[in-house]
């Protein structure tokens, strides 16, 4: 190039409405961007639906390992025919000079087989684990010329027990328990799930115990 030589800037003879939609397809592109790579990959929000189109819309989440619902004790994921419910069951026993029909005393409710219960319960007034006996278990109802299915979950001494149960079969579940302590107790029980309740004089509950009442009211006929 010779020796000073100007160099004179070229003019672009660009149109005011050029112009305009040259911006305004930037903007849109910078829009389109954002709305259908950047939204669908880093916050899984897809608006256009471009991220579940080209699968981008899953780079936000950590890698997935799908397990079988369906293992070899049952479903994992369970429909009922019951609607769920929540009761508070207080049994009162006499002191264990009463005798067995006052101071020993089952309480079962009726489940179908899948269907799931859960469980509290606490003796009240005992101070000791070895004042109370329990017997957690279930059976099928009785039928003439027809065996009983019968299971055992847990036989133990203790002043409380929490957990759950999936019901084995069509039947009642529940517990047996004995007071051994000098005094009366009440056995408080609480229970929420699929289930319904035994009624008064029917096997699980000969007893006639009545639910959601307090102790004093929920055995008739029996003063703890």
């Amino acid at each position: 190039m010779p020796t000073g030589q100007e160099i004179k800037p070229i003019a672009l003879n660009v149109s005011g409405r050029t112009l305009a939609i040259i911006t305004g397809g930037g903007l849109l592109s910078g829009a389109l961007i954002v709305l259908g790579a950047i939204m669908p990959a880093e916050f899984d929000i897809d608006p256009l639906g471009l991220g579940k189109l080209t699968g981008i819309g899953r780079l936000w989440a950590p890698p997935e390992i799908t397990i079988d619902p369906n293992s070899a004790s049952g479903p994992l994921a369970r429909e009922s025919a019951t609607a769920p419910r929540t009761d508070v069951i207080e049994i009162p026993l006499t002191d264990f000079l009463g005798g067995a029909k006052g101071s020993e005393l089952e309480y079962k409710v009726a489940m179908k087989a899948g269907d799931t219960l859960i469980y509290e319960w606490e003796a009240i007034g005992a101070t000791s684990a070895d004042d109370i006996a329990y017997d957690f278990h279930g059976h099928t109802r009785p039928a003439a010329d027809k065996e009983m299915t019968v299971a055992t979950y847990k036989q133990a001494r203790g002043l409380s027990q929490k957990g759950s149960l999936t019901a084995p079969f069509d039947g009642i579940q529940g517990w047996q328990f004995s007071n051994f302590a000098e005094g009366p107790v009440v056995i408080r029980v609480k229970l929420t799930g699929f289930y319904e309740l035994v009624p008064a004089g029917e096997e699980g509950n000969l007893a006639g115990i009545v639910a959601n009442v307090p102790a004093a009211e929920a055995r008739p006929g029996l003063a703890p």
